[in-house]
């Protein structure tokens, strides 16, 4: 039998949701998330896709990679510190055996690290449960053996999952998610065990699909970036809204890309009196201490909530 959809949340229409307002009485939680990622050159195939678009292996598209942790990465930071601003890193956990002197950088800024499996060339698909689990405990040993950092945060590699993959991240205690894309405020997953809160990570304004896909210019990157913040800060006078800037540093560091950047940052940074500037973590925690009730009892009040947790909801057959 078929389901409608998968059931991960619950439909939960924007208007007249229970406010949020951020510590301090800010309007908007704000951050930022480089993806310090690691693809291997030949990795092992899987069935059903291709680690290398053009091929495997592709020396091209290893060496561009190899760039963003070489040159890229360390621009980046070097961005950062000038705004004072603290990233989240989607990190391939497999990195840190192989550039650890990246991770050593991040940990000296006290930046947050989360899971985004060990290589970005390992999909999820064709994983077994036990495969999925190692991979999360090895990603939140590997961390914290290199940090002392309890990882709070889960991206899937290459946005590759199965049915069980966010049961077992809520299973392993972590606060959030940024494989979904539904919303711009946290909202609950539906998981067997847990306080798994979906963060909002945007796919609009990723510069991988700026780039990569799109093929926009940087100044228009940048406008899309300022008109993205402007129309959140707005509407985060009614109710809390979140804006995240996934980034990876193969793209967006590249010389004649950082500067337009930066004029995005000068503008979100200016508003600092109504902007709340923290990592993923801290505002998954906020969200879950804070309002996790208040939203489960706002989709019940409103009789949107439906039975069961992700895949596991009744089949539109037994709907009917």
């Amino acid at each position: 039998m078929s389901q409608s959809d998968p059931n991960l949340y619950d439909y939960w229409p924007y208007e007249g949701r229970p406010k949020i307002t951020w510590p301090g009485g800010k309007k908007l939680a704000f951050w930022i998330a480089p993806n310090i990622e690691y693809y291997e050159f030949n990795p092992p195939p899987n069935p059903k896709r291709q680690a290398w678009p053009r091929g495997n292996p592709d020396i091209t598209g290893y060496s561009q990679r190899a760039w963003g942790n070489t040159v890229g990465h360390w621009r980046m930071m070097d961005l950062f510190d000038k705004y004072g601003l603290r990233g989240s890193i989607s990190l391939s956990i497999g990195l840190i055996d192989h550039h650890p002197e990246i991770i050593e950088a991040v940990a000296a800024r006290n930046w947050e690290f989360f899971s985004h499996g060990i290589y970005n060339t390992r999909f999820s698909y064709e994983m077994t449960e036990a495969q999925e689990r190692a991979v999360l405990a090895d990603s939140i040993r590997s961390v914290e053996a290199a940090t002392g950092q309890r990882i709070r945060g889960y991206l899937a590699p290459a946005l590759t999952h199965t049915e069980r993959t966010l049961d077992l991240v809520a299973e392993h205690d972590f606060w959030y998610s940024c494989d979904l894309f539904q919303d711009d405020q946290p909202q609950p997953l539906k998981t067997r065990t847990g306080k798994l809160v979906s963060l909002p990570y945007s796919l609009e304004v990723n510069d991988v699909i700026t780039y990569s896909v799109q093929g926009w210019s940087p100044a228009r990157y940048t406008d899309i970036l300022k008109r993205h913040f402007d129309q959140l800060l707005k509407e985060g006078e009614r109710s809390g809204t979140v804006m995240c800037i996934p980034l990876h540093a193969y793209l967006v560091s590249q010389p004649h890309r950082l500067d337009p950047f930066e004029d995005a940052l000068r503008h979100i940074c200016a508003h600092r009196d109504d902007v709340w500037f923290a990592t993923g973590a801290e505002i998954a925690g906020f969200f879950r201490d804070n309002y996790w009730d208040a939203a489960i009892a706002d989709i019940a009040a409103r009789g949107d909530a439906r039975p069961g947790t992700g895949f596991s909801g009744p089949s539109s057959e037994e709907k009917a």
